[in-house]
């Protein structure tokens, strides 16, 4: 199997890591199959700590290769791996995972809650329209009153 991982270069506590795709089976810094960028963590500017090959890196993902969790790490950073997956992995690897019953009430409150949301808002944009026509009913009607009187006096003239 091919797993993406980092391989240690540098000198002595000034260390500086080559991200690779590497046989699982290879020491650390073993023989690679193909370098897909570097990792600085020494680096004070953030923009010059990793640098990556994304295309490549995304076809090593699409043919199976799994990344270590450094690298996974280091991948969520730059946008080419999902945050939340990498959060649950976390969870499900430290034992902090919910029991799929609690996962499925949460999931099944949070649509509630935003199908009752919907709907307060329906019933609101619904009340808003109902006073809107009844406002102009009334204007309606006291525009029909005032001309009624002023028809009756012009009537009582002639």
């Amino acid at each position: 199997m091919v797993r993406i991982r980092l391989k240690r270069m540098g000198r002595r506590n000034r260390p500086f890591y080559r991200i690779n795709a590497m046989d699982k089976r290879a020491p650390r810094d073993g023989r690679i199959l193909e370098n897909l960028g570097w990792y600085d963590p020494i680096a004070k500017d953030v923009d010059k700590q990793v640098f990556v090959k994304n295309d490549r890196i995304e076809h090593w993902l699409s043919v199976g290769a799994q990344p270590s969790d450094t690298v996974k790490d280091i991948l969520v950073k730059v946008g080419l791996y999902d945050a939340d997956k990498r959060k649950a992995e976390y969870q499900v690897r430290f034992g902090k995972k919910m029991e799929r019953e609690a996962a499925e009430r949460v999931v099944a409150e949070a649509a509630a809650k935003a199908e009752a949301e919907a709907k307060a808002k329906e019933e609101a944009e619904a009340a808003a329209k109902a006073a809107a026509e009844a406002k102009e009913k009334a204007a309606a009607e006291a525009a029909a009153a005032a001309e009624a009187p002023a028809e009756a006096e012009g009537e009582g003239d002639a």
